[in-house]
């Protein structure tokens, strides 16, 4: 949908959440935000005549890309059509083979936005190479140092953001840099981070992926120089701290971050500072800089909605402009009709519907430094958005929802596979490698013995002749079904309807060749897993939800940061 004098045709995906919409939202993050585009799109003004009325009037939109960078929130903007578009940076959205089906549609039709925000700590360029410091890192490649999953729900009624920190680790798939090097999937565990180097944002987008089983049509990526020009187009974002903080540590590391006690207003390099602050806040890990960023973008989108109005046009220019300029986003999202459709979706959202969360983690048993998923709240959290459930806990069941779907929840090792669309072989023509991991992640409790044995024979008096038991053992707190390729999918499928386990419980992996049957910590007895617990309706707490109105949220500083 668009208003009055939008010009152009709707952006492909895109509207007013009817079937077939996609997108989502980005905001200046963390140690830096979104890095260079790899060229632009063409401008689209006529050269040689008058341009058509809709494109000679100047573009009525709410504040476009700005509007996503501070989650849905609603302005207009005049600037000319042609100069917008050949201002928007691109770069390509390459997934590989780690493609996934789009959204689906509620049971009115309407369609979930799933965009992915991207901070780069790009240091390419005088402003970046100022403002960034680091000069050891000048000209490196980049890191995706900031990471945000925004999913603007089917109905456009709330919003939901999901955080990862820089520092978990993860499997990364198989992607592939701009210039054809190929970087196969990983074997082990890598800091999420690196994806940026490995293939560019699509890179990022598949890994978010293969991790949480969510589609992405789109990302927006921005940097140390858009951060700066999107806080001072604003005229400042009011944040707070609970004591004088003084982000710099005896040697010389920090922020550099000073401000009183309090609510302050920031712009231009002080916001940079504020949102790249680690040692100052909390306690000085990156999971503390990741709630300081949600404060900062949830009052930002607060001073948008007080500031981008008609009546003020010389500040929408420059909030436009800025926007425009500070971002690099997928050729999905390449010309200001769509940037702009968009953001009318973004504007139904009221502030007070924006749930901003941090993904459960747990230190990594690998390294003591770095952090991994949790194991349930994690898969919980990323189920919820799978599921189009609002994370404040006023989602309503909507009507023919599949109870299937919101059964059991998948491990956080792989996302749950997409409904199977090659068909089933008969059962006794279907091999099931079958595994004991009933001992649950982290080897918590002992592995019950012979179980493998057992599932083995109740799956062959089903009539799976061909199940066995692996010598292999594994550990997973649910029971579930894994296979390799595409053409498997069915099969899995098939032994989990025999068995009773809900479509969540399979999952396609590169860890194993065929068909193979996990058994978790569920079921260390009888001949049904236990059934799981009722879905969760509301963000876990260990997900640090902070809603989007907010206004007294204030960071806890880190003891001996402060002056």
């Amino acid at each position: 949908m668009r208003g009055e004098g939008a010009p152009g045709a709707a952006a492909d995906g895109i509207s007013g959440g009817g079937a077939g919409a996609s997108a989502g939202i980005p905001g200046p993050r963390g140690e830096a935000a979104g890095g260079g585009g790899k060229g632009r799109a063409a401008g689209t003004g006529d050269a040689g005549g008058p341009p058509r009325r809709g494109k000679r009037r100047v573009l009525r939109w709410v504040a476009s890309v700005t509007a996503l960078l501070i989650l849905g929130t609603a302005g207009a903007g005049y600037l000319y059509y042609t100069y917008l578009n050949g201002n928007i940076r691109t770069d390509a959205l390459n997934l590989g083979d780690n493609k996934l089906s789009a959204p689906r549609p509620n049971a009115f039709g309407q369609t979930p936005l799933n965009i992915l925000l991207i901070g780069s700590d790009a240091r390419d360029g005088e402003e970046n190479k100022a403002l960034g410091g680091a000069k050891d890192s000048f000209d490196g490649p980049p890191l995706a140092d900031v990471q945000m999953l925004l999913h603007l729900s089917a109905d456009r009624s709330n919003m939901s953001v999901i955080s990862m920190p820089r520092d978990t680790l993860l499997k990364m798939p198989k992607c592939t840099e701009p210039n054809g090097k190929v970087h196969q999937a990983s074997k082990g565990l890598v800091q999420t981070n690196e994806s940026l180097q490995r293939g560019g944002p699509g890179c990022t987008v598949a890994t978010w992926q293969e991790l949480t089983g969510i589609p992405i049509q789109h990302f927006m990526m921005i940097d140390f120089k858009g951060v700066v020009s999107m806080a001072d187009a604003i005229g400042g974002v009011p944040v707070c701290v609970d004591k004088n903080v003084n982000s710099r540590t005896r040697d010389g590391k920090g922020s550099g971050l000073k401000l009183p006690a309090g609510t302050s207003t920031i712009q231009g390099e002080q916001a940079l500072q504020w949102l790249r602050t680690r040692y100052g806040f909390e306690d000085g890990t990156d999971i503390a800089r990741t709630h300081a960023q949600h404060m900062y973008m949830n009052a930002l989108a607060r001073e948008f909605r007080k500031n981008a109005k008609l009546s003020n046009p010389v500040k929408l220019n420059s909030l436009a402009q800025a926007a425009i300029e500070a971002m690099v986003v997928d050729n999905g999202l390449n010309k200001i009709d769509k940037l702009y459709d968009l953001s009318m979706e973004l504007k139904k959202v009221p502030t007070g519907r924006i749930t901003m969360t941090t993904m459960p983690w747990i230190w990594s048993p690998q390294d003591s430094n770095r952090v991994e998923p949790k194991p349930g709240e994690a898969e919980e959290l990323f189920r919820m958005v799978r599921e189009d459930i609002p994370l404040d806990g006023q989602g309503t069941p909507q009507p023919g929802a599949s109870a299937s779907a919101a059964a059991s929840p998948a491990p956080t090792s792989a996302p749950p596979s997409q409904p199977a669309t090659d068909p089933a072989a008969p059962p006794a023509k279907i091999p099931v490698m079958v595994r004991n991991a009933t001992g649950g992640k982290g080897a918590a409790e002992s592995k019950v013995k012979n179980r493998a044995n057992e599932i083995a024979a109740l799956l062959v008096s089903k009539g799976f002749t061909k199940a066995v038991a692996d010598s292999q053992t594994a550990g997973e707190d649910t029971t579930l079904i894994r296979y390799a390729s595409l053409d498997q999918a069915g099969d899995a499928h098939a032994v989990a309807a025999a068995l009773g386990l809900p479509p969540t419980a399979v999952q396609r992996s590169t860890d194993v060749s065929g068909v193979t049957l996990f058994v978790g910590k569920d079921w260390r007895t009888g001949n049904a897993p236990t059934p799981p617990p009722p879905p969760a309706t509301k963000a876990p707490d260990s997900a640090r939800p902070l809603n989007g109105d907010d206004e007294k949220a204030c960071m806890k500083v880190q003891d001996g940061f402060t002056w």
